[in-house]
């Protein structure tokens, strides 16, 4: 009876690792895509405004549940003389996208997702997206050209293309006497 026991014991320890190394790892790789979506606002641009509003201030969207994160994923690629940033974003349109540039480095996204008022007047059973203005922020690895940055969108994600700043050449600096 205590093999048994015993036996019970180390199986429900194992179990109990490997759960925590799964959400460990989960919370590892997701943590970056986790986005905080504020309700409210008419344009991609109300979204950093929103991060000053109290909390309780009444909403537009009372009929949704107080969704107020979701994952937005970011994949971004570097080759020799780009860098492509991939963002999952179904359901918007282009218009609902702003982009800005921080720093040579640093890559801002604004956006607004808008919920179906087709079904404003519905019950909701199950709401799992989150919807309003949201701002994502990403490093990028290298400097790049802002001045010839494009983006575009297609079924559902948001494609924006960086070239590569151009590598000043190496240049010495002659020491001149006083």
């Amino acid at each position: 009876m205590a093999n048994l026991a015993e036996q019970l014991k180390h199986g429900a320890g194992q179990a109990w690792e490997s759960l925590a190394e799964g959400w460990r790892e989960l919370g590892a790789r997701a943590s970056g895509a986790l986005t905080r979506f504020w309700p409210g606002g008419d344009d991609a641009s109300s979204a950093q405004a929103s991060v000053d509003k109290p909390a309780g201030e009444a909403r537009e969207d009372r009929w949704l549940p107080p969704a107020r994160w979701a994952f937005m994923a970011v994949d971004v690629y570097a080759s020799n003389d780009k860098i492509l940033v991939r963002i999952e974003a179904p359901g918007m349109a282009r218009e609902d996208f702003q982009i800005e540039m921080g720093s040579p480095e640093s890559l801002s996204v604004l956006g607004r997702k808008r919920h179906d008022k087709a079904h404003a007047s519905s019950l909701y059973a199950l709401v799992q997206c989150a919807y309003g203005t949201f701002r994502r922020d990403i490093q990028l690895p290298v400097p790049v050209d802002v001045e010839r940055a494009k983006a575009s969108y297609d079924a559902g994600v948001l494609r924006i293309e960086l070239p590569r700043r151009e590598l000043q050449a190496h240049r010495r600096i002659e020491v001149r006497a006083a």
